[in-house]
C-alpha cells in the first residue's frame, strides 16, 4: 500500500504549471473545466491505487475547506 506524496516531487514545476495553464489558453469556462476533469480522470487511471487515490480526494477536500 501507498501513501500520498504531499511534498513537492515533480521535476520543473514552474514549468509544469506553465504548460498546465497554457493548455487552458483560450478555453471557455466550460472547455477549461471539462479538461480539468479528463485530467484528473487520466492521472487517476495512472495512479491506479484506490488508497492513494482515496488519501487524495480527502486532501483536496481539506484544501477547499480551509
Amino acid at each position: 500500500m501507498s501513501d500520498l506524496t504531499l511534498t513537492p516531487n515533480i521535476d520543473g514545476a514552474d514549468d509544469f504549471y506553465a504548460e498546465l495553464l497554457a493548455t487552458h489558453d483560450g478555453l471557455s469556462r466550460e472547455e477549461s473545466d471539462a479538461l480539468n476533469a479528463r485530467l484528473v480522470l487520466v492521472l487517476s487511471n495512472h495512479i491506479g491505487d484506490r488508497t492513494v487515490l482515496a488519501q487524495a480526494l480527502a486532501a483536496a477536500t481539506l484544501k477547499i475547506s480551509a
